[in-house]
């Protein structure tokens, strides 16, 4: 705390994180919208889960092997002994909160369920990789059912191509199951103890090699050109599994890549896996991705719940639209400005602001005393398309002018007449 003859301290947001406000926020607010209105067209229903949780359900759920939970999650003790982390991403703790509440129980699979929020991990900060970061993703438990990856898959393509997003690319694979997954776990390993890779490395060939696919380093990438790939080594039914929902996806005229090497940052996946990228992002090229996950629910105590979703980042999105310079439609904050010219005018024009805004229009009001030309470059600054203005004299003969702030056209309307008038010329 500073004392009385030193200058208080200026407080920035954290290294890596940000602050959401006007007008950027609207663009925000669009994109989420845009991702969750299909969701709940679908049958998805809200859920929220807390900031923090047990830092065991990502350590098991996540994987103890993966960047996330090694060297990017935040992790406290709380006074009373408890190790918690914020949330890295937000499967585990759906799946948590689902589990806790017996969703699963009550007879109608699959439970679908759609989230929105901020999440945490310690990155080392640049353009579009972030230490606090937004997502909106869903997820659908119970069922495991090739046409509910292709839903979730065709949701997330409507979203990106309803906001006007073209450069949008979905990337596809397939990871096997606990049948397959052994042979092809066995035969990489043999590959990569062959080349010459760091001491951590090394170790995460025996805990979980599929990390070593999806390291960035070039260093890493170089040597893994002769590496065995996974669709290789899928039994029979993880071969037709893939098969439909290549199928369903081509059938909804959703384009796909297929990728052998994705793999993915998490540990939980099994069967479909997926990436949206953007290639006008440069290195952080990945808007958003899910998959499959049937054994999470084993992994965090649960029952066997086989189960597929996917994490849309919203900051990813927004930098993908300005890549593409797309503009989205963002409804005006404020459709009517009320401009009092005294207090007798200030008494008539607040009632009639809250009359408007109960009607459902966005109406504001120039507090302060303002003047009336500068409340009225406060109107024009709000985006308004309509001032209201009064005075003594108008009072006096029951009217009010009423101003198109885009013609600059006005003129009087009776008192009463006012909110029909508003909604006319708004439409």
């Amino acid at each position: 705390m500073s004392d009385d003859n030193s200058t208080p301290r200026t407080f920035s947001a954290p290294k890596g994180t940000y602050d959401l406000l006007p007008p950027d926020s609207a663009t925000f607010l669009a994109v989420r919208e845009a991702v969750a209105g299909p969701l709940r067209a679908a049958g998805y229903g809200y859920v929220e889960t807390p900031g923090f949780e047990q830092v065991e359900l990502f350590s098991r759920g996540v994987g103890e092997s993966t960047d996330i939970v090694t060297k990017e999650m935040y992790t406290l003790t709380t006074k009373g002994g408890d190790q918690l982390a914020l949330r890295p991403e937000g499967t585990a703790s759906v799946l948590r909160a689902a589990l806790q509440a017996n969703l699963h129980r009550q007879g109608n699979l699959p439970v679908k369920l759609w989230y929105s929020g901020s999440y945490y991990r310690y990155e080392r900060p640049q353009a579009g990789r972030y230490r606090h970061f937004s997502q909106v993703g869903a997820e659908a438990l119970g069922v495991e059912d090739p046409a509910l990856d292709a839903e979730l898959i065709i949701l997330a393509a409507d979203a990106y191509r309803s906001l006007g997003l073209r450069e949008v690319k979905l990337v596809l694979n397939s990871l096997g199951d606990a049948k397959c997954r052994p042979g092809y776990r066995a035969a990489l390993q043999e590959f990569l103890r062959g080349l010459d890779l760091d001491e951590q490395t090394r170790e995460r060939i025996e805990i979980n090699p599929l990390r070593v696919l999806d390291d960035k380093r070039e260093s890493v990438r170089g040597q893994l050109a002769g590496a065995p790939m996974i669709p290789d080594h899928l039994c029979d039914d993880c071969r037709a599994y893939h098969a439909s929902v290549r199928a369903l996806l081509t059938e909804a005229g959703v384009p796909f890549v297929d990728d052998p090497r994705l793999v993915r940052g998490l540990d939980y996946y099994t069967r479909t896996t997926f990436e949206f990228v953007h290639d006008g992002l440069g290195a952080q090229s990945g808007v958003g991705g899910g998959g499959r996950y049937d054994g999470l629910s084993e992994m965090i105590g649960g029952p066997a719940l086989p189960s597929v979703g996917w994490a849309l980042g919203v900051d990813r999105i927004v930098l993908a639209l300005r890549a593409e310079g797309v503009t989205t439609e963002v409804p005006a904050a404020t459709d009517v400005y009320a401009v009092p010219l005294g207090e007798a005018a200030r008494s008539a024009l607040f009632p009639l602001v809250t009359e408007l805004r109960r009607a459902g229009v966005a109406a504001d009001f120039a507090y302060g005393g303002k003047g009336v030309k500068s409340a009225m470059k406060s109107a024009n600054r709000s985006g308004a398309r309509i001032a209201l203005v009064a005075g003594d004299r108008d009072l006096a003969d029951g009217v009010l002018q009423l101003k198109d702030l885009s013609s600059g056209e006005q003129w009087p309307v009776q008192l009463d007449q006012v909110p029909t008038e508003v909604r006319k010329l708004l439409g």
